[in-house]
Parts: C-alpha cells; structure tokens; sequence
C-alpha cells in the first residue's frame, strides 16, 4: 500500500539525520492513505511544528503525484522550490513538478497559487483532482484577497475611452462618487465603505455594451449582497481606489470543493471557526486528525496585571507607557510591542523613544540585541522569521478587529442578519488565532509575554484567551533580568 511505501521511504529520509518534528513518519501514513482513499482529510498540526512537515507530505506526493494538485502562498512555494525540492533531490527522491497555468498531461503534482486555483476551476481544469492546502486555517482569508477586484482612476479613463457614448455619464457618476467619498472620510487616507448602488448605476450605463476593459465585467456581473465593498482615498491626489471583496469566498466556490477531495492541513484548531466554514458548505470530512507538536512545549512566563484600565478609557494610553516603560527597563534581549491603533501605537513608540532612544523602532528589521520594535500584529506574523527570537512580547491590544474595517464591518452584517454571533463565531477565534501565532516564537526561549489590554480580566471571553495560551505560568511581579 502507498502508506506503508511512503512510510519507509520517509524512515530512510531520516536515516542520516533525526527529524526535528517527531509525526512526519505518522503524517506520511495519513497523507498517502488520503491520497489512495481520495478521503476528504483535516489533519491538524499542534503549535510548533512550524515547516518541519514538508517531508511527511511531499514523499507520498512523490510516490503518487498523477492526480494531486498542491496550493500554496507565494512564501510556501518559494521554500518548496529552494528548500524542500533540493533536499529531497539530496536523499535521492524526486517529486515531479508543474507551475504551468494548464493542467501536466506528464503525471507531475500541479503547483497552484490561490488564484490560479480560481482560474483553473472556472476554466474546468480540476475535474478528477485532489487537492492539499496546507495552512488551511488561512483559506478563506487567501481566497478573499486572490479574487478582489480593485478599481482605480486608470480604469474608470479606460471605460471612458471603451465607451466614449457614455463618457460624460460615466464621468458625472465619478465625480459624484468621489465627492461623497471624500466628505464622509473621518481622517486623511481613510477607508470608506462604498454603497454598492453604484454597481447598479454602472450596470443602468454599460451593461448594454458588449464589451468592457478588465475588471469591469467582474464588477458589474457581481452579487452586490456577497461582496464588501469599499474605497481607499488619497487625499494628496483626491484619488480612491476601489476593493470588492467577497464576505464568504468559500461558500461562492462551494462546488469546487466539493467536487474534488481534499487534504487540509492546519495549525491545531481551538476553536471552531474553520470547521464551521466546512460546515457552512456541507464539506464531507471523513478523516479528523490531530498530530502532536513538539514533546516538550516550555511554558511561557505570562505578566497581565489585575484591574488594568479597558481601552476606552482616558488614563489608557499613559497606562500603556507607564507598564510599557516598567517592562523594558532591565531587559537584555528584544522586545516586540504589538499594537494596531495607529494613534497608539505612534504615541507609545514616540514615549518609549524619549526613555530608550534609538533602541527604539518602529516596524525596522534591524533592532539592537536589547532594542524594541514596536508594530502591527500583521506587521510582526509576516517578519517574525526575519528578526531575533524575541525575550519579550508586550501586547498593548487584543488583535481584534476593528467594525470600522469596512470588510469586517460587511461580514459582521451578514452574520447579523443569519442571527449568529458575530462576536464569537468571527472575531473572537480569529483574534486567537493571531494570538497563537504571534506567540509561538517565544516558546521554548523561556520568553515573557505581557498583556496590558484591561479587557483580558473584565471580560467573559477572557478565558478562551488563557486557555489559547497554555502552557504558560503567571509572573506575579516584575525583576530585572
């Protein structure tokens, strides 16, 4: 059997050296038994695992790649294609490869990004595949932004010059648009979410043309009530852009799921917002998985204060500095301040710079060995690997996010108007999410984590927070190291 194959050919993989993760010998069993049943598979992977799993999934892939189609973000195919393909090519085992936009007719695994996974499905080239996507947990989120549709200022002059008959209608309708846009900002540079009216207006103008520049078929043929829509204004040249996004992007490819199997993997799931989007499209999971990360998860060391003030309050932001202040003094190694209000975020770098100096920075990737780099939670997942393991992390706020976002504003309504909790089911699990991983790196390095959002305390919710960080042990009071 294909399970028992990939299972010796991995044991002689690490023959010569000891794989850093313990379950790739038991993901390859899962793996190829997958992909010889074609079962509909979730295998979570625990915290810690990080890209030790390659070998467990990219030997069965190569005993067996005639039918498979492997998706991946611009970051996993770089480390497929410089990292894993090498070393597998060092030990001798070759997995046969296709990046083209067309199906391989040779027996090669099918690479695929998000969206070319879209562009193959709609152009009916996946009948008869199976599907891996590994950091699944991350699919809707990849989907969403693979399928938006931006509309800048170039567009609207190439839909003038396609249709010059409708061209002082089109221009009055910008105008309009960008007038009321401008005078319901908030602040400079603002998002502004759009009425999709004006794609009814569009459609009343050119929707009797027979054709129309990119990406203005798309946005005049879409489901308004699906998509949030939004524009991005530019106060220095009173521009905006235009961004539609679909809310629930795998219900609107429900059929190419379940069309074809699939194999998921994910980062171990405590909670149950990525199951509940499977369940959302009566997604069939025959196989549900969990392999464990590393023996041994070293505790993080947790500082998070009783009775600290919530955000909305005044005394906050000199909350922020005076524990932000207290937490640095003494520490040898980096600090990482992870806050998205930008105000804040900007007021608090500028305190800590008045005490520290230039070990201050903000969102660099060359900090001194006892310097603070103070930055978005985005800004942190995305560059983590790229700086020092951290001796600290202070989170000023809780990532989550904002319903001044006009994306999360939209999804927030759908879930009202379905009589769900949106709080819970949205926002909630995926600022735990955030929370895993941005905490991950500090594990095993006896980091400490401090938590100076007041909310963590005072609200019910605040448990799921604990419970998301464990292993970790309280620091009752703070000693310089």
């Amino acid at each position: 059997m294909l399970e028992v194959t990939a299972h010796n050919h991995l044991k002689n993989f690490f023959r010569e050296a000891s794989s850093l993760w313990p379950h790739n010998l038991t993901l390859s069993r899962f793996v190829a038994r997958s992909l010889r049943r074609r079962d509909n598979a979730v295998i979570q992977l625990e915290l810690g695992s990080q890209d030790f799993w390659w070998p467990g999934v990219l030997i069965p892939l190569s005993l067996d790649p005639s039918s498979s189609v492997l998706v991946l973000s611009a970051k996993q195919q770089h480390r497929l294609l410089t990292i894993e393909l090498p070393r597998l090519r060092k030990k001798g085992f070759h997995l046969a490869c296709w990046e083209g936009p067309q199906p391989p007719s040779g027996g090669q695994a099918w690479i695929l990004n998000y969206l070319s996974l879209v562009e193959a499905y709609k152009a009916g080239n996946l009948q008869g595949k199976q599907l891996l996507i590994p950091e699944a947990e991350l699919l809707n989120q990849r989907l969403r932004d693979a399928m938006c549709l931006r509309v800048n200022r170039e567009n609207w002059e190439e839909l003038r010059r396609a249709h010059p008959s409708a061209d002082t209608a089109l221009l009055n309708l910008y105008e309009r648009i960008s007038r009321r846009l401008f005078s319901h900002a908030s602040r400079i540079d603002a998002q502004v979410r759009m009425d999709l009216t004006e794609i009814i207006a569009l459609r009343d103008l050119i929707g009797l043309f027979s054709c129309s520049p990119s990406p203005w078929p798309d946005v005049v043929a879409l489901d308004s009530e699906n998509w949030a829509s939004w524009a991005t204004l530019d106060h220095k040249t009173l521009n905006w852009t235009w961004s539609l996004q679909l809310i629930e992007p795998l219900k609107h490819l429900k059929e190419l799921f379940l069309a074809n199997s699939v194999i998921f993997l994910t980062g171990r799931i405590k909670n149950n917002l990525f199951f509940s989007q499977l369940e959302s499209i009566q997604f069939p999971v025959q196989v549900n998985v969990t392999l464990g990360g590393p023996i041994l998860q070293e505790p993080i060391s947790l500082f998070a204060p009783k009775r600290q003030p919530l955000p909305n309050t005044e005394v906050y932001s000199q909350h922020l500095l005076e524990q932000s202040r207290r937490l640095v003094l003494g520490l040898s190694g980096l600090t990482i301040v992870l806050l998205d209000d930008d105000q804040l975020r900007y007021q608090l770098t500028s305190g800590l710079a008045s005490d520290f100096g230039t070990r201050v920075l903000h969102e660099e990737l060359l900090p001194e060995s006892n310097g603070v780099v103070s930055c978005r939670w985005s800004w942190w997942l995305d560059h983590q690997h790229q700086l020092p393991v951290p001796e600290q992390l202070i989170i000023g706020l809780l990532p989550l996010a904002s319903l001044e976002d006009p994306l999360i504003s939209a999804m927030v309504e759908s879930l009202k108007k379905q009589g769900r909790d949106w709080f819970r089911e949205l926002l909630l699990p995926e600022a735990l999410r955030l929370l895993s991983g941005a905490v991950a790196p500090i594990r095993g390095n006896h980091g400490r984590l401090a938590i100076l959002d007041g909310r963590l305390r005072s609200r019910s919710w605040g448990e799921q927070v604990f419970r998301t960080l464990e292993p970790w042990t309280p620091l009752q009071r703070l000693l310089p190291s």
